[in-house]
């Protein structure tokens, strides 16, 4: 997970969720946001899901 950007991480955690991917796939994804202290991207993603 080290090797991807913050913005492919969260554009991959928001097509996880879009496609109802495992619930530990988007755990796992959801982990890594938080390590890497991106959650404000991360609450805008949720944001744009929820609106649509």
């Amino acid at each position: 997970m080290k090797y991807i950007s913050d913005e492919l991480l969260l554009e991959s955690y928001s097509k996880a969720i879009g496609l109802k991917l495992e619930k530990d796939f988007i755990l796992l994804l959801e982990k890594e946001i938080q390590r890497r202290k991106v959650n404000e991207a991360l609450a805008k993603v949720n944001t744009c899901l929820t609106a649509s």
